[in-house]
């Protein structure tokens, strides 16, 4: 990307040496996962006799249902984007270190705000996975635990996210009760996630837990 390629640069004790960070964007349609389910829902749409004007209509209808939550997504993607070129995701993981030893619990509880937040595992990895590397290196531990415990963490956000909410309640004609579903799943996805990160503390200090660690 022109104006921001190469004109980051990442030092110690980010790194062990000073890099500079590339910002190369690469869209590739055919393997995006969007492509695919667009395809099928096509594909599908002819088997079940509906005619392009009736799949276009009921496109653009889906779309404007859900567009409060497609909005979302996409500035919590671009947030992302700005924490990790602005050099905040550094800046994060530096400051969480100072939580020590309870650092792999307090991680994994990062990735399930990071999906209640977005919506998405994978928006939750572009917007904490670089301060997991760096609280993990500061640690002395293993930059693949916390990377796997963010992602790990943030699949029990996903019960209680805005999106699968306003999915859930679409697809099943359940309109305006949001809320209720959020406060029916709320306890147990947070009781899911605090498990998940004692798991994950085992892994980082009890053997032998700590075994199944790559490192």
């Amino acid at each position: 990307m022109t104006g921001l390629h190469n004109l980051i640069e990442k030092v110690p004790p980010v790194v062990p040496q000073p890099t500079k960070e590339g910002a190369v964007y690469t869209l590739n349609l055919l393997s995006a996962t969007g492509t695919a389910i667009l395809l099928s829902a096509v594909i599908s749409g002819f088997f079940m006799k509906y005619n392009p004007v009736t799949l276009v209509r009921t496109f653009f209808k889906t779309i404007w249902l859900v567009k409060y939550s497609l909005l979302t997504i996409v500035l919590m993607l671009a947030l992302g984007t700005l924490t990790r070129y602005s050099g905040t995701d550094t800046t994060l993981g530096l400051a969480f270190a100072n939580t020590g030893v309870l650092y792999p619990f307090f991680g994994t509880l990062m990735g399930w705000l990071g999906v209640a937040l977005t919506g998405s595992d994978t928006a939750s990895n572009v917007l904490f996975g670089g301060m997991q590397k760096v609280a993990a290196d500061q640690l002395g531990l293993s930059p693949n635990l916390m990377g796997a415990a963010n992602s790990s963490g943030g699949v029990m956000g996903k019960m209680i996210d805005a999106q699968s909410i306003v999915v859930a309640s679409t697809a099943t004609r359940w309109f305006n009760h949001e809320g209720d579903i959020l406060r029916y799943v709320f306890f147990h996805s947070i009781a899911l996630a605090c498990l998940v990160g004692l798991y994950v503390t085992m892994q980082a200090y009890v053997w032998p837990f700590s075994l199944m660690v790559v490192h």
